[in-house]
């Protein structure tokens, strides 16, 4: 890691499957004020409006620097997978973005700085070691639950990328027996996410929209949404439970829109995880709120460049 001033800051860039996010983030965590912008994105994409779309927020990230600051690179985290060199991406939500080279649409606010690419589980993870709920935790889970389900995992204190830096795809492991057309219906984002857990309440006779309205439905009472809350819990909570039993892990950070949908979905999850643990230890995971929020990807993503990580 170089020396770090104390008017330092790393353009951070969360790019996602519903939207891209930008801000200036300094050294301590901290989102510079009135640099953070947004431009929604979606399954509509293709690789030119996507790149506009980045370029465009980047931008008005890079002009709310002030005087006393000191551009000193490009943070990406994205949604994955990661493909080639690990700067292009190929989003699973958006099927109009494949291979898609990152670092062109921030070259010309990078001029030659370095510009650092992960996946936006990865950026979570490193936010909440450093600064959030996984500080002084040597083996932990970061979690997102929300329109798509995606983590990072920490080991022996520091976030693990693997060999294509694609570690940390927890929404992409089963968690029921795949069926022969649609293999993903059975993968933890595939039961449990936002929009899967509300397909799953409207095919069994639920009439709402979204998550929003299933959050009220669940906090009224309805049958049907308390099912489908606690089916997704139960299912994040199995998933947890085996990366538990595997590297051995000792806390749970979840966060996500979708985590809030009750009051005590991460008490389900936690009582899920440690019914289905297989092993002592296991059985003794705690699952704790996130810390950063809507900041974690952003905070995470300026890690990168600052801390080099």
């Amino acid at each position: 890691m170089s020396e770090s001033g104390a008017g330092d800051v790393a353009l951070a860039v969360d790019i996602g499957g519903t939207k891209v996010d930008a801000a200036l983030v300094d050294v301590s965590g901290r989102i510079i004020s009135g640099s953070r912008h947004r431009a929604a994105t979606g399954p509509g994409q293709t690789p030119d409006t996507f790149s506009a779309a980045i370029a465009s927020v980047c931008r008005q990230a890079a002009d709310a620097a002030g005087p006393a600051h000191r551009l000193v690179g490009v943070g990406i985290g994205a949604a994955g997978p990661l493909r080639g060199d690990g700067t292009r991406i190929s989003p699973l939500n958006l099927p109009g973005i494949r291979d898609f080279a990152v670092v062109e649409p921030v070259a010309a606010i990078a001029r030659g700085l370095p510009v650092r690419v992960a996946l936006d589980g990865t950026c979570i993870a490193l936010a909440e070691l450093e600064f959030g709920a996984l500080r002084g935790v040597r083996n932990g889970l970061a979690m997102v639950v929300s329109t798509g389900i995606g983590g990072g995992i920490v080991l022996d204190g520091r976030v693990i990328r693997g060999d294509t830096g694609n570690a940390g795809h927890v929404g992409q492991v089963w968690v029921r027996r795949p069926g022969d057309i649609d293999p993903e219906r059975a993968s933890v984002e595939g039961v449990a996410s936002g929009p899967a857990t509300v397909r799953w309440a409207n095919a069994h006779g639920w009439t709402g929209a979204d998550g929003l309205e299933l959050a009220r439905a669940y906090r009224s009472g309805d049958p049907v949404a308390t099912r489908a809350v606690r089916r997704s819990a139960e299912a994040v909570g199995q998933a947890i439970s085996g990366y538990a039993a595997l590297l051995d892990l000792r806390v749970a950070a979840i966060g996500g829109g979708f985590s809030r949908v009750a009051d005590d979905y991460l008490p389900l999850v936690e009582a899920a995880a440690r019914g289905a643990a297989l092993l002592p230890a296991a059985a003794e995971l705690r699952v704790v709120p996130a810390e950063l929020g809507d900041d974690a990807p952003l905070v995470g993503a300026a890690l990168l460049v600052h801390r080099g990580a």
